[in-house]
């Protein structure tokens, strides 16, 4: 476990520049199906191999001030989700005078090194201890059933090694390219805190900008009305069996993912199929987990499986590119759809695996490519059956979002985690930090699993050669 010393501090962090009134955004049909998912915790290593008394009186300030000058272009961040007990109000974000952010400091004594390693295996629950959780707070408005705040951040230092500055984020204020950019502005006011960023840069928070052409906002409502009764106000998922769990990253580096490509084509001509588009990585990536984590659960698993029983690999796809509105990559919220690829077990674990698997998500992005919001008022149904399964599989993250780019004045992150998969058993892709156009890929499995899954990751690259 990770050892807490002390708790150096606690404080909120209010945006910096007069207070605002109080305002209240509604949530747009893109934000709500988020309300069903758990926050992205996400958790960022740097080295920093000075004392203690260092940290404190020299870089917590700084990113505190920073902090605060950010908050000032992201406000909703500093606000709360309301969420009402019942219809007709509808689940709204609120900003206001009472705008902040909870902002912890934590001493840790435990192996900065040992928690930072690629292909390590760490306790689940140890890097869990090292994310904030967003406490619900006392009601702002008659007849609410939970108030819960949108961010908070908590600092734990390792003294002489390094500090981890770890992350909460209720999804239905932004998607990954929101928080990228919230994350970029922040470390460079860290960097220099007179920069003056360009006004057309800045967050557009005019919700306005994603119209709902279908409906599907009634659609969304109504599936949240008829499931809030069994949601709690914790902002995580219970797993029974946390302290079993291990995690480790892995790296597919450039020529790893076009060797596997090269099977793909070989299997496919051997297959007599017509010859594939080009896969990116991407699709080639998950291809290979989809198969390594059903053999996996083929080696491990008690249930019975049949080879006819469907399979799904979920994924997150950008909207900005898809969306049938113009909507700028400076928006201020959700801008994303769910793909959900299907095949058969049998034909995920024959010979043709990877083959199936890399032709139903290419397929799966190119209805998503055609019409965005194909079959999008089944996403929340399809995908609460995916969140946790141990049959399914899915993911979360893009290796296009360049979070090992934020620099806070001391270097990239030394480390990336993400908390969220430890609850949705999701897989999360990231860019590699050192490899270059490789991804680093993050799981979360009870170590006998993790094993087993090692073991058939490596041998599916050794195959590919």
């Amino acid at each position: 476990m990770v050892t807490n010393k002390m708790i150096e501090e606690e404080c909120s962090i209010t945006p910096a520049g007069p207070p605002s009134s109080s305002t209240q955004k509604a949530l747009t049909f893109l934000d709500l199906p988020w309300l069903f998912f758990p926050p992205t915790q996400p958790l960022f290593f740097y080295n920093h191999p000075f004392p203690l008394t260092h940290f404190i009186s020299t870089l917590l300030p700084n990113l505190k001030l920073s902090l605060a000058l950010t908050l000032r272009h992201f406000r909703p961040f500093a606000g709360v989700l309301f969420l009402p007990t019942q219809p007709p109000t509808k689940p709204h974000i609120v900003t206001g005078p009472q705008d902040a952010v909870d902002f912890s400091v934590v001493v840790s004594d435990s192996d900065f090194a040992r928690l930072t390693g690629i292909h390590t295996k760490r306790g689940a629950a140890e890097i869990q201890e090292l994310a904030p959780e967003l406490k619900p707070r006392a009601s702002r408005a008659a007849g609410a059933s939970v108030v819960v705040p949108l961010l908070a951040v908590r600092v734990t230092v390792f003294p002489n090694s390094g500090f981890c500055l770890g992350l909460a984020l209720n999804h239905v204020v932004g998607d990954s390219r929101t928080f990228n950019n919230f994350m970029k502005l922040w470390s460079t006011f860290c960097v220099d805190r007179s920069y003056h960023p360009d006004p057309s840069s800045l967050p557009i928070c005019d919700r306005t900008v994603v119209v709902d052409t279908r409906g599907l906002e009634g659609v969304f409502l109504n599936e949240w009305w008829k499931r809030t009764a069994l949601l709690t106000s914790s902002s995580k998922l219970v797993n029974n069996d946390n302290n079993t769990l291990v995690r480790t990253s892995f790296v597919l580096g450039f020529s790893d993912v076009d060797k596997i490509r090269t099977s793909i084509g070989v299997l496919n001509l051997k297959q007599h199929s017509l010859a594939l588009d080009f896969l990116s990585p991407y699709i080639v990536t998950c291809a290979f987990l989809w198969v390594c984590v059903l053999k996996t659960q083929e080696r491990v698993s008690q249930l019975a499986y049949d080879d006819e029983d469907s399979n799904y690999f979920g994924f997150v796809a950008g909207g900005l590119t898809r969306f049938e509105h113009s909507v700028p990559g400076s928006y201020l919220g959700n801008c994303v759809g769910f793909g959900r690829a299907k095949a058969t077990r049998g034909e995920l674990l024959g010979e043709y695996g990877l083959v199936i698997g890399a032709k139903a998500i290419k397929n799966t992005v190119i209805r998503l490519d055609k019409e965005f919001l194909i079959g999008a008022e089944n996403w929340i149904s399809e995908w609460a059956e995916m969140i946790g399964s141990d049959t399914h599989v899915m993911v979360c993250g893009s290796p296009k979002v360049d979070l090992y780019e934020r620099d806070f004045g001391l270097g990239k992150p030394k480390k990336i985690e993400e908390i969220e998969i430890d609850s949705t058993k999701a897989i999360s892709l990231s860019e590699s930090r050192d490899v270059k156009g490789g991804i680093e890929i993050g799981l979360v499995l009870p170590k006998f699993k993790m094993d087993v899954f090692y073991f058939l990751f490596k041998e599916g690259l050794i195959a590919c050669n």
